[in-house]
């Protein structure tokens, strides 16, 4: 059974930074790339960033302007995504997901080209994270 458990978020003052993890179970990270999301009530699902083991790429999104880091453990199946300089703005429900190890490669090589949730077959739970003003 493949599951992903989202975990470290929380309240933080703007400036500050978290690093959320993701624990994935049932799959190889050479066979999915593992994606971040975030979401806030009434808006879609938004792509942040995503990493594939098996090409070794990374994508993010324009918004988080070097801001936010991901990286992946296999030997503990562990993917991770820092964030830092937090803004109010940053304020949602972050998500892991997994899907097609291509996505990855796929997004950097067009950057008309964002994430879409309906790519990733498995997801998490998913992580809130707060930040104050």
């Amino acid at each position: 059974e493949v599951q992903l458990q989202a975990s470290g978020g929380g309240l933080v003052q703007a400036g500050g930074s978290l690093r959320l993890s993701c624990e994935v179970f049932g799959i190889t990270f050479d066979e999915y790339a593992i994606g971040w999301f975030r979401q806030v009530p009434g808006k879609e699902r938004e792509g942040v960033s995503c990493i594939n083991d098996s090409d070794g790429a990374t994508y993010y999104a324009d918004f988080t302007k070097g801001r936010v880091e991901v990286s992946s453990d296999a030997a503990k199946n562990m993917v991770y995504l820092h964030l830092n300089r937090l803004t109010p703005e940053d304020t949602a429900r972050y998500y892991c997901a997994a899907g097609y190890p291509r996505l990855c490669a796929y997004y950097n090589r067009d950057s008309s080209v964002r994430p879409f949730a309906y790519e990733y077959d498995y997801w998490g739970q998913g992580t809130l994270v707060t930040v104050s003003s």
